[in-house]
């Protein structure tokens, strides 16, 4: 029910969906727990100056009443014109907390104090001031225990400055979801052979130690291992590319299936996650083949994050 509420809450106004300026319609007012023992004891205040007639009593109670007032109208406007955005979080790993980049602008002359902000589904909170025509960018963690797609929680963003008499708060909802990659086995076995020899070595390929033999050429060959020569004699015959013996990383294969059916999927899926970082560390060209998906061998920064993102949500509903 109170969730509920708060949904419905967020959404008086307009989408809460960020980017999202904090107007007066999408800022809520309410007394804080001192707010209300502040009021009660106003209330016994002015019974007591009625009953005895106490000239002194009536200007201490509409003084401090016309001080919560004031409270009341700072406390909204410490909120009010601030603008929340949000960044393309990183991926993480299984076990490691997924970090939500979020950035609160100020675009006004006044700064804003005694501000928190709160995630659901995240254990902790924020207190930030934000200077006058500033911005300020943080990062909220939310607990990422399972691979795939992890979706933010609503944002709450309140206030009880200056007195702590009147709680001001807001919502907003995060629209970049954070990819959770699996968690790499720690006890993993060395990397499979890949198509001629341990580490995906190979003892002949594309070597650079001495000639060993002639294929047919591929369009990716270096035109300077082409057999100039030969095609000289031949002008007829397709062009020929020179082979040399030597190992130059070769290409190494990880194949979903070729792991033991008795093992669990999601321990097949952490073994094939530690083998792609371990052939990354390595330097090695490597390709991943899952079900109905084949990533052919590569190498570098994007490439894994290519493989580490289809092991993520693979057998996953879209």
């Amino acid at each position: 029910m109170r969730d509920a509420v708060r949904r419905w809450l967020a959404s008086l106004g307009g989408s809460p969906a960020l980017p999202l300026t904090l107007d007066r319609r999408r800022i809520f007012v309410l007394p804080s727990a001192v707010g209300l023992v502040w009021g009660g004891a106003l209330v016994a205040m002015l019974l007591t100056a009625i009953n005895y007639t106490l000239s002194l009593g009536f200007a201490l109670v509409f003084m401090l009443a016309g001080l919560g007032q004031v409270a009341l109208l700072h406390t909204f406007r410490n909120l009010l014109g601030l603008t929340l955005k949000e960044l393309p979080p990183e991926p993480v790993f299984a076990g490691q907390p997924a970090r939500f980049a979020l950035a609160l602008d100020n675009a006004s002359s006044r700064a804003r104090p005694a501000l928190r902000l709160a995630m659901a589904g995240s254990d902790e909170a924020l207190d930030i001031d934000v200077a006058a025509d500033a911005a300020l960018t943080f990062h909220l963690r939310v607990p990422a225990t399972r691979r795939g797609w992890i979706a933010p929680g609503r944002l709450t963003l309140s206030t009880r400055y200056p007195l702590g008499l009147i709680r001001a708060w807001s919502y907003g909802q995060p629209q970049q979801r954070c990819l959770v990659y699996p968690q790499p086995e720690s006890d993993r076995p060395p990397l499979p052979p890949g198509d001629a020899g341990t580490l995906g070595l190979r003892a002949r390929g594309d070597g650079s130690d001495e000639f060993a033999a002639l294929r047919a050429h591929r369009a990716a060959d270096s035109p300077r291992h082409v057999a100039w020569k030969a095609w000289a004699r031949s002008p007829d015959a397709p062009l020929l590319t020179k082979q040399f013996d030597g190992q130059d990383g070769g290409e190494l294969w990880l194949d979903l299936e070729r792991l033991s059916a008795t093992m669990p999927l999601e321990q097949r899926l952490a073994r094939l996650t530690g083998w792609a970082l371990d052939a990354d560390a390595a330097g090695l060209r490597y390709g991943l083949a899952l079900p109905g998906q084949r990533i052919a061998p590569d190498r570098g920064p994007a490439h894994r994050a290519r493989v580490l993102a289809a092991l993520a949500l693979f057998g996953l509903p879209s």
